[in-house]
């Protein structure tokens, strides 16, 4: 009685206050008590006491607090953001709450945000797939008709748009295979999801690079296909069996094995160098995880969250998983997307039918509201007129605005793919080869694709330096060749203007200006010897040729490059200075004296002076050569023919013999040292040198990745940008 005698302040802030000491009971009774408050907002942001218990997790009262609450009670109690509580069971991924909410009151399922985003969009949006799926599947029975409506927020940005965006792969190939049309679907942006997934070359193997030992663990690791998910209650006896049986009935009858040992042998590594106590925590963790999301769980994701493993090992195979799984993604976009329905001439693409039973040129029409009328506008990849379905209104309303409208909207759809491109054209600008070679196999006509500003997908590839995606161009049996690959943008730039100029693009980053420039050196000579002679306009609009071209916009780095040479020359310079001093030194200085009858050395019968003796002359000769070296680059004339292989060798030549001539000064003296030292120590001398020796041999260790890059750069043609193997296509 005294609840129900409360005024609305005072139950906001007693429902504050017990929910804020988790009093979880207390409020489930005051909710039985009394209906106001199921409607009083208890925080600053418009919170009530049932989005508290959600956000919280109380999944055992919240099923208490939603039998007590009415569907319109539900819609009304939103926070600031518009969020109900479902919103914020479906976007912390719990399947319970969400499940909860969901089978009592269908009809949040579609209630819209201030973002117009349903939970169903949330759920996709935070990558929360057994939330999403659990939605899906209650929405498909109470309203299946409009799941559609469910999938988008103001911006057009669909929930396939958000788990490509977000690299939720698995969820992305369900909700293709649930939500099939929303493939062809657009943003205000204009971007279809095969727009987004080609703007993600890190996503691909392609785009990726790996070191030795990172590309033997990334061969042997095992990554399973998506699959498609079945009902959860069909999903649950896989489930309890891949859980009871510890093995995932996909894998190779092998794996399980290999799978065996690596833990006992990890577990052995594990007692000897790490805290098994934090293991051991850390397992728990994962299992509570587990068990939050019952509904759909992958067997292999189960399998492997029980295996600890190496962080360095997992961090590789979420890396191939990710690489398989947008592989798949691509190719279940591509095979339903209609992209390049041209027509029979092969240039115009087609506009979007308006009839449901005719295939859509690359999207489903983009509506946009108006009042009482919806305009629908096709926005295909090049596509140039709206198509407007009929007016949802009077017949007696006048045409004139309809067409006003449609007309607007026109110029908008019209100016908004004037700066879009493809995604064959993005997919070769980002250099993910897979999705380039897949839509030449699907859509050979693609290759005559261009972007506003007239470059095709050559011109663009070239532009944006992508090797691989050029090689696989010039291997490709193109019809039309050679006018794909002598065409002009819009400026008059052939392949090889673009190849000369400086762009922003540029994937090969390298130690210093210098090397950076023989890249840009060697890109344009790739370019230009890939195609016949002559083969390539001369003049553009500004009757600037190639070569111009390349002196003008490579001035800076060639200036930054003579800096950078110059100071790293005079640096080695009088490093070598020193060494040759010192090396001269010692090796004027005979250990043990001359013999005065004979005078040869007193000691030179012994090894130890022999190493001393071909050391010291090793260390003079070679520090003085270097210096010559270092002089001559200090003496060049900087050209930019000088930067591709004269400047870079003399370089690297003289950054080994300067290396050279450090060890052999250290060997010197320790040969020297050692007829002091070899009555006191005798066998321990050797390690006592080894460990005088360390910090040169850690620096040199620490160096040697840069110093591989040198090499490479000098001996490759056109090598890779960090010197380490790059990835095959899966």
């Amino acid at each position: 009685m005294m609840i129900m005698n409360m005024d609305m302040e005072l139950m906001q802030t007693y429902l504050f206050k017990i929910t804020l000491t988790s009093q979880w009971k207390e409020v489930v009774r005051t909710y039985r008590l009394d209906p106001r408050a199921h409607t009083a907002k208890i925080t600053e942001s418009g919170d009530t006491a049932l989005h508290v218990a959600v956000s919280d997790g109380q999944e055992e009262h919240i099923e208490e607090l939603v039998k007590l609450v009415s569907t319109n009670e539900l819609l009304q109690v939103r926070n600031e953001r518009g969020n109900t509580p479902l919103h914020i069971a479906a976007s912390m991924g719990n399947v319970r709450m969400s499940e909860c909410i969901a089978r009592h009151h269908p009809m949040l399922v579609g209630a819209l945000n201030e973002e117009n985003e349903t939970p169903l969009f949330l759920a996709a949006l935070y990558g929360k797939k057994s939330a999403f799926l659990c939605l899906h599947y209650i929405c498909s029975l109470h309203d299946n008709q409009q799941r559609y409506k469910y999938c988008r927020r103001k911006d057009g940005n669909t929930i396939l748009h958000c788990a490509i965006a977000r690299d939720y792969f698995d969820l992305a190939f369900q909700i293709i295979d649930l939500y099939e049309d929303l493939v062809f679907y657009v943003n205000e942006e204009g971007h279809s999801p095969l727009h987004l997934l080609a703007s993600k070359s890190y996503a691909f193997a392609s785009g990726s690079r790996l070191g030795p030992w990172d590309k033997i663990i990334y061969n042997s690791v095992y990554v399973g296909k998506l699959k498609r998910e079945e009902r959860p209650d069909h999903f649950n006896d896989e489930l309890t069996k891949t859980l009871k049986d510890g093995r995932d009935p996909k894998c190779p009858e092998n794996y399980q094995t290999c799978i065996t040992f690596f833990r006992f042998v990890w577990s052995m590594v594990q007692v000897l160098v790490t805290n098994r106590k934090d293991d051991d925590q850390g397992e728990s963790r994962k299992n509570s995880a587990d068990t939050e999301n019952p509904v759909v769980v992958r067997p292999t994701v189960a399998l492997n969250r029980r295996n600890p493993g190496s962080k360095g090992i997992k961090r590789i195979r979420e890396k191939k998983q990710k690489h398989k799984w947008s592989v798949q993604i691509m190719n279940e976009l591509l095979k339903r997307a209609s992209l390049y329905a041209y027509e029979d001439n092969g240039m115009n693409p087609q506009t979007a039918p308006s009839h449901k039973n005719e295939k859509y040129d690359e999207t489903r029409p983009y509506e946009v509201d108006h009042g009482d009328e919806v305009v629908t506008l096709g926005v295909g990849s090049n596509t140039k007129q709206p198509v407007v379905n009929p007016p949802r209104q009077d017949e007696s309303k006048a045409k004139n605005d309809k067409k006003k409208i449609a007309e607007e909207m026109r110029e908008k759809i019209t100016l908004r793919m004037g700066k879009r491109e493809t995604p064959f054209l993005i997919a070769a600008r980002n250099g993910v080869t897979e999705m380039v070679e897949k839509i030449l196999e699907l859509f050979p006509v693609a290759i005559r694709d261009i972007n506003s500003e007239r470059k095709n997908v050559v011109q663009v590839a070239v532009e944006s330096r992508q090797l691989h995606v050029y090689r696989l161009l010039l291997r490709k049996n193109i019809s039309m060749r050679d006018n794909v690959f002598s065409k002009v943008d819009d400026k008059g730039n052939s392949v090889l203007h673009l190849a000369a100029m400086l762009g922003d693009h540029q994937p090969w980053l390298n130690h210093g200006p210098a090397f950076q420039m023989q890249w840009e050196i060697k890109w344009y000579q790739i370019v230009k010897t890939s195609m016949p002679p002559h083969f390539f306009v001369r003049f553009n609009n500004d009757n600037k040729t190639p070569k111009d071209i390349f002196k003008e916009t490579h001035k800076g780095l060639v200036k930054d490059g003579r800096e950078w040479l110059t100071k790293a020359s005079e640096s080695c310079s009088v490093m070598g200075a020193l060494i040759a001093t010192v090396a001269f030194a010692t090796a004027t200085t005979v250990p043990g004296g001359i013999k005065e009858v004979t005078g040869r050395p007193t000691l030179e019968n012994l090894p130890a002076f022999d190493i001393f003796a071909i050391s010291s002359l090793f260390a003079l000769c070679s520090s003085v050569t270097s210096m010559v070296i270092f002089l001559s680059i200090l003496m060049s004339r900087y050209q930019d023919k000088d930067f591709r292989k004269e400047l870079p060798s003399k370089l690297l030549l003289g950054l080994t013999l300067l290396f050279v001539s450090m060890v052999s000064m250290l060997i010197s003296f320790c040969a020297g040292h050692f007829f002091m030292l070899k009555d006191k120590l005798k066998h321990a001398a050797f390690p006592v040198y080894a460990i005088t020796c360390m910090p040169l041999a850690i620096f040199a260790v620490g160096h040697f990745p840069l110093y591989f890059n040198m090499i490479l750069a000098n001996f490759k043609k056109v090598p890779f940008d960090s010197g380490v193997t790059r990835v095959a296509p899966l």
